[in-house]
């Protein structure tokens, strides 16, 4: 259902209950009490706002200081000891360290174990929310944002049985914002299911780069009005349409780079008037559209701001900028701080302080936590954040917290999960979508469709999951297929495999993952080898771009193309029926695809994209 300002009286009745909720879910986490009901101090003054502000009076420093971070925690449920939180934390469990911070959020991932199941992720969810809410001798209590990284296709967090999609530049090929849309309002339906209530998306970068390592099929198009048109979508669709946090990222734009921020500091060279034209509109748009959270980025962009700061340490640009110029007025919230572009200048603790003082809100990941949380109370202490600032940071914290339904309801229903997450219609309407993703860039031998029904069909090329699934989906229509998977650095004993195994086979499928990226997905070129190695034994081939639809540029002999934009099994799926003609292609590419080393020369434009 569609969101909209809690009246006052629904608000009030919500926080009551969630108050009850806090002094009724049992003992306290880790010998915290709740034996004091708050129910009637969160409803004096009565509605939101009043909530807020009388929330904000009765906190200490250091509970305001903590609603400025989100952390990972590890561990699967929230009172097991987990020894990686040691380290980190000095204490073992993910109630523990939501406790010892009074932190604002929490954020998932796979490699922290907070993401195996929905009944799993649901009992996580409702843990560290009741650990936020059960805080021994505080005076309010305030849940936490839960956050993760669900953008679909290539940044997935949430695998099945949670409903996938193929991602954003995939939307993109679509060129339907209502597509866009509905893949988002499911995404955020289903992670508000398991107690999700912060999604750290769209990716508002529009990717005019094509070597850019850390964007590529994560933004939308290289084309500023339809990366906007897609991202308000998609805004709307988490917003107001499921009711959870957005967050466009990563302001100031990501989509010029060249260099991975995780790893090293990009430099962004466009000018202010680019930056105008190229990477300010889908902000805007997302701005315009009421957008909860915007995402910094660690790059340096010297013609918004020549100081050689990231930008998420950046006055000019998140202050002057954003805050200022833009008229944004929700809140801001760093790139994870554990990240290398942020950290080659500063300290963990410095960068922490510089951010918030730059106009951050809240800040992600840290790596130094006590630090951290130590240098951010001293700088309050000391006047270098003054308490004005830190109240407005808190209050922006507080009031997304109120309008998406966070405070009202802070815990998540289980008994509903079944009801919502990976439901036949939801999956029915991810199939239908990702149909009309696919893109058939080269048809040059008539290939496509393949008649499949009787027919030999090898399936080479990258991914295990991948192959067998793209086999499978073939053998659906009557092929006889076999799969052969080569990485994304095929041996040379491996392409001698594949190449024997064409022989007696009526036609080839080969899939390829960034094969244009020698310098770290295929340092050696097999990719590039194996289909060009294919095609020589005469046999139909079909390459199939299950990533960037940049690889067409260094396979140039190939006469049958296909992007999906995606390795997830609903882009692959969708592709097989593609190639057996069960469905039409009608994808169009999101971005221009220029040729090898000559980015001025356009191998196939914008727009560009074949049927049958």
């Amino acid at each position: 259902m569609p969101s909209s300002p809690l009246s006052r009286r629904a608000f009030v009745a919500g926080t009551a209950c969630a108050a009850l909720l806090g002094s009724v879910v049992g003992p306290a986490v880790g010998g915290a009490s709740a034996a004091t009901p708050l129910g009637a101090p969160q409803a004096v003054p009565a509605g939101p706002h009043g909530w807020v502000t009388s929330t904000l009076a009765r906190m200490t420093l250091e509970e305001k200081v903590g609603q400025l971070f989100i952390q990972n925690v590890y561990g699967k449920d929230a009172t097991t000891p987990d020894a990686r939180n040691i380290p980190l934390y000095g204490v073992a469990t993910p109630a523990e360290v939501v406790q010892k911070y009074h932190l604002g959020g929490v954020i998932y991932f796979a490699w922290t174990d907070s993401v195996q199941n929905p009944p799993q992720i649901t009992a996580l969810s409702n843990g560290v929310q009741k650990a936020a809410l059960t805080q021994q001798g505080s005076k309010v209590r305030i849940p936490l944002q839960v956050a993760t990284d669900q953008e679909q296709g290539v940044v997935t967090r949430v695998g099945p049985p949670a409903t996938q999609f193929p991602g954003s530049m995939a939307l993109g090929a679509s060129r339907s914002a209502d597509d866009a849309r509905t893949a988002a309002r499911i995404t955020g339906e289903e992670l508000k299911a398991m107690g999700i209530n912060t999604n750290f998306a769209p990716d508002a970068d529009v990717n005019v780069n094509p070597l850019n390592p850390v964007i590529g099929t994560r933004s939308f198009s290289s084309d500023p009005k339809l990366a906007a048109d897609m991202v308000g979508a998609q805004v709307r669709g988490y917003q107001q349409d499921a009711g959870v946090a957005a967050s466009a990222k990563h302001f100031p734009g990501h989509g010029d780079t060249a260099t991975d921020s995780h790893v090293a500091f990009p430099i962004i060279t466009h000018t202010r008037q680019q930056w105008e034209q190229l990477d300010a509109p889908p902000f805007k748009q997302a701005i315009a559209d009421g957008i909860d959270m915007i995402m910094t980025a660690h790059l340096n962009f010297p013609a918004l701001d020549d100081s050689g700061d990231p930008a998420t340490l950046s006055k000019p640009i998140m202050t002057g900028l954003l805050r200022e110029e833009l008229g944004y007025k929700g809140v801001i919230v760093t790139d994870s701080l554990a990240m290398q572009g942020v950290r080659d200048l500063y300290g963990d603790p410095e960068v922490a302080v510089r951010a918030l003082s730059a106009g951050v809100d809240q800040l992600l990941m840290t790596p130094a936590m006590d630090e951290a949380y130590a240098a951010v109370i001293g700088a309050v202490k000391s006047g270098r954040i003054s308490r004005a600032d830190l109240d407005a940071k808190v209050r922006r914290v507080l009031e997304l917290k109120v309008e998406r339904g966070i405070v009202a309801h802070p815990y998540a229903d289980a008994s509903a999960l079944d009801d919502v997450v990976g439901t036949a219609e939801h999956l029915a309407a991810a199939d239908a979508i990702t149909d009309r993703t696919t893109t058939l860039v080269k048809n040059d031998a008539k290939t496509l469709p393949l008649a499949t029904a009787g027919k030999k069909v090898l399936v080479t090329g990258y991914g295990v999951t991948t192959t067998k699934t793209l086999a499978a989906g073939l053998a659906e229509h009557g092929a006889t297929t076999t799969a052969k998977d080569t990485g994304t650095s095929p041996t040379d004993a491996q392409i001698a495999d594949a190449v024997a195994a064409a022989a007696s086979q009526d036609a080839v499928v080969v899939t390829t993952m960034k094969a244009w990226d020698k310098a770290v997905t295929d340092p050696k070129g097999g990719q590039q080898k194996l289909v060009k190695q294919l095609l020589a034994t005469g046999k139909p081939v079909i390459v199939v771009a299950t990533r960037d639809p940049y690889d067409i540029a260094y396979l140039t002999e190939a006469p049958t193309y296909l992007a999906t934009y995606s390795y997830s099994p609903v882009a692959i799926e969708a592709v097989a029926r593609v190639i057996a003609g069960e469905v039409a292609p009608t994808g169009k590419l999101p971005v221009d695809i220029p040729a090898a080393g000559s980015p001025s020369t356009v191998l196939y434009p914008f727009g560009h994209g074949l049927t049958y």
